[in-house]
């Protein structure tokens, strides 16, 4: 029972620290990241034959009259944080948490980058089933995608 109190002191403290830190001294840093993920959105997307134009964070479908906005939310970093939070409040070494950190990160951002293209084509073609998988159906899988890398890290971790 002790163990599960410490974990969710650290685990909050280390989610508030990590939201302050975005918040305030690395916004900037966010917003940049957010338009290197909508260059390498718009990358995988030409790269599989698909067009695509870019300004910024937004990604358009030239002859759809379709456009994505890859805004703060929809990044990934939310869920990265929240991860990272687990990870560090975890009682593991610090090498089983920094593999975990730099895996769980790359986890979540490889299952963004398929959400955000499936998002793009499906803006494209199907504005319903659009705002049911934008609003619903991804924001639980990717926080899926987050809880399964914790606990399957958190197995070997131990």
């Amino acid at each position: 029972m002790r163990f599960t109190w410490i974990f969710i002191f650290r685990f909050l403290t280390a989610s508030l620290v990590q939201f302050a830190l975005l918040l305030f001294p690395l916004r900037p840093s966010a917003e940049k990241f957010t338009i290197g993920l909508a260059a390498v959105s718009t990358w995988l997307i030409q790269l599989c034959g698909g067009a695509v134009i870019r300004q910024g964070a937004i990604l358009s479908a030239p002859t759809r009259g379709f456009a994505l906005e890859i805004l703060n939310g929809c990044n990934g970093v939310n869920v990265v944080v929240l991860l990272c939070a687990a990870i560090i409040a975890y009682p593991a070494k610090w090498k089983w948490r920094l593999l975990g950190l730099a895996g769980g990160i790359a986890a979540v951002q490889g299952f963004n980058f398929v959400r955000l293209i499936s998002l793009f084509y499906l803006g494209q073609h199907n504005k319903p089933l659009f705002d049911f998988a934008h609003l619903y159906l991804w924001e639980t899988l990717i926080l899926l995608d987050a809880v399964v890398v914790f606990g399957w890290w958190s197995r070997r971790a131990a």
